[in-house]
């Protein structure tokens, strides 16, 4: 008999679903940061925001316990409209965002975990943003982006073979497009490798 994989959860024994945990308790881990908690949590995310989150004046990270986006950041409903919590957050600690394009950013880098620790937030523009996400790890870029076609080597080769190989021949040999092959020798695609 095949050795089926169970939930991590003491006394669950349901079937192996993903991060060790069975789709109930991982749809749990995933909308309230935490795989034993259920829908019977208290469902008012505005009192929560301002009896909890401003009141807490630590420096440790509060997750978000209500609903989340698929990428872990928390959701909340203002008016009928939905919002990220640490926007929200952000608003009531710092006032209205500069433009409107800017973002409330995680000096904690857990911004992905549901963090809405109002020491943790400020508004920076996007590139500002992302620049603090390389800093904390959490930015994906290169082979470490589910996306990418090829490698930080095969980018590097591509830059080195400028001149050297027609366009077309790299196209053929490393089955991405010409613009991307364009982009990645005149370093506007993976520009931070050397």
């Amino acid at each position: 008999m095949a050795n089926l994989r169970v939930c991590s959860i003491h006394g669950c024994g349901n079937r192996y679903y993903g991060r060790k945990l069975c789709n109930k308790h991982w749809q749990r881990l995933r909308k309230h940061g935490d795989p034993l908690v259920s829908g019977t949590t208290p469902r008012n995310p505005i009192r929560y925001i301002h009896e909890i989150v401003l009141s807490y004046d630590g420096d440790e990270c509060l997750l978000w316990p209500f609903g989340r986006m698929s990428n872990g950041y928390g959701l909340v409903r203002v008016d009928g409209n939905s919002c990220l919590a640490s926007r929200v957050v952000c608003e009531h600690v710092h006032g209205a965002p500069p433009t409107p394009t800017h973002e409330a950013a995680h000096s904690c880098g857990k911004g992905h975990l549901g963090c809405v620790t109002k020491r943790h937030l400020s508004w920076k523009t996007s590139t500002e943003n992302k620049a603090d996400m390389l800093i904390h790890g959490t930015r994906l870029r290169g082979s470490a982006h589910g996306g990418s076609k090829i490698t930080e080597k095969i980018a590097l080769e591509i830059r080195s073979l400028r001149g050297k190989v027609p366009q077309a021949n790299l196209v053929a040999r490393f089955g991405i497009s010409q613009t991307t092959i364009s982009r990645i020798q005149n370093g506007e695609r993976w520009a931070w490798l050397e």
